[in-house]
């Protein structure tokens, strides 16, 4: 019988929510679908004696969850005083502009089309709001927009949509690039070699207590779909539709559109680099 313990990255058992650090906690929006798994993971980061929090991807604009994350921080003794987001996609920042209604505070993104009444964010920041110190990891490919959040402390890394804690994720093409994607994630693995990181916050998905390889995985996964687009190409398919029915025939037919993506993806890779 195979056990999560079996599974790449070793994702934590159990119900997806509460608290999954000394530091981070997870409120699960209610938003499941075969894109978002679960829902997605609204993490309230914070020092055990701060009375201060930041909050990561307020999600989608949901009342219910954007109050239930105001809810979970004060009844931590903690009020919200940041807002960051990982990335532009709707079910990560469609609730930030209600969200910093509510908290009163500025939402600080990648992309200036996202950002509320502060700065932006970029290599080499520090968060560092009631003591915390969360630094910023720019982890383009799933979006060029996409950043990911290292919590030394708790030897964490907050990667949104970059690693899933079920899966693997799509890259969004042609904003998503597999040449960054995959730049991206031997960065992130870098980390957990020379940071120690250990643990993975998702935006999607349980938490995942195996870091470095859930990150072998995801690049030993991309090596074999590429290697099988580029198969699938030599054996005559023209289109990304006719490369999708090929690859992923045993995928569900639901999530072909964004498998589609991922593909097209793949093939302006593989044409970048003379491949076909």
């Amino acid at each position: 019988m195979t056990t999560t313990a079996d599974l790449p990255g070793r994702p934590r058992a159990g119900a997806i929510g509460g608290p999954a650090t000394a530091r981070a906690t997870c409120v699960l929006a209610h938003n499941p679908s075969a894109m978002t798994l679960d829902g997605t993971n609204t993490w309230i980061v914070a020092e055990p004696d701060s009375d201060l929090a930041v909050v990561v991807d307020p999600g989608p604009l949901d009342e219910a969850h954007l109050a239930a994350v105001v809810a979970t921080a004060k009844a931590a003794g903690k009020r919200v005083a940041l807002t960051l987001l990982t990335h532009g996609h709707p079910d990560h920042s469609d609730g930030a502009a209600r969200f910093a209604e509510l908290t009163g505070t500025h939402v600080r993104a990648l992309d200036p089309a996202l950002r509320l009444g502060g700065e932006g964010l970029g290599v080499g920041d520090v968060i560092t709001t009631g003591g915390l110190e969360l630094h910023v990891v720019p982890v383009p490919g799933h979006t060029a927009d996409s950043l990911a959040f290292h919590l030394p402390a708790d030897r964490a890394l907050l990667s949104g949509d970059t690693v899933l804690g079920r899966g693997t994720t799509v890259v969004a093409h042609p904003d998503g690039r597999l040449g960054d994607y995959l730049d991206s994630l031997r960065r992130l693995r870098a980390l957990t070699v020379e940071e120690g990181v250990e643990t993975v916050l998702p935006g999607h998905g349980p938490v995942l207590d195996d870091a470095r390889g859930a990150i072998d995985y995801y690049l030993v996964h991309r090596a074999k779909r590429l290697a099988q687009v580029e198969t699938a190409v030599e054996s005559g398919c023209r289109t990304p539709q006719e490369v999708v029915a090929h690859v992923y025939a045993d995928v569900d037919r639901s999530l072909w559109p964004a498998a589609e993506l991922s593909v097209r993806a793949q093939l302006d890779y593989l044409g970048e680099h003379g491949l076909i």
